[in-house]
């Protein structure tokens, strides 16, 4: 199956790049997301006729992304847990206890957009935790668990 990129996506293309691809990726998710049409020729006439406005909103998506990054450059994340004396955690914590904690921090985060290294953290300490904001800006914050 062969559709145009209506956005920048990772491992795929670019903006108006016209790729193939398995059609179930297509059909399922890139098609109803909003993130590609099909490349028939209607399709390509009508995708040159609005690329300057594509372009435009992907630039905007884009700088409001890396606006976000540097507001979490400047924070330090702090989340208490219940814990053993040896430093394990009762239960652990996962992407969305991280971004309730940073959206209570005045920057709003979706737990889609955290990038944990193993999983699920399950120790006390600090954590380096990449914030995918965009497929161009990935934000590093480190995150401090503590005990209770």
């Amino acid at each position: 199956m062969e559709v145009i990129l209506l956005e920048k996506i990772a491992n795929l293309g670019n903006l108006g790049d016209k790729v193939t691809i398995k059609s179930g990726y297509g059909r399922n998710y890139l098609v109803p997301q909003g993130k590609a049409v099909p490349a028939t020729a209607q399709k390509v006439a009508e995708f040159e006729a609005r690329r300057a406005e594509l372009e435009k909103a992907a630039a905007a998506k884009l700088s409001e992304s890396q606006a976000r990054a540097n507001e979490l450059a400047k924070l330090s994340v702090l989340i208490t847990h219940k814990a053993g004396e040896e430093g394990r955690l009762f239960g652990s914590i996962g992407t969305h206890n991280i971004a309730e904690a940073i959206t209570k921090l005045g920057v709003p985060v979706g737990k889609h957009e955290i990038r944990l290294p193993h999983g699920t953290i399950r120790h006390i300490g600090d954590f380096p935790i990449d914030i995918n904001l965009h497929t161009d800006v990935v934000a590093t914050i480190t995150i401090k668990i503590a005990a209770e």
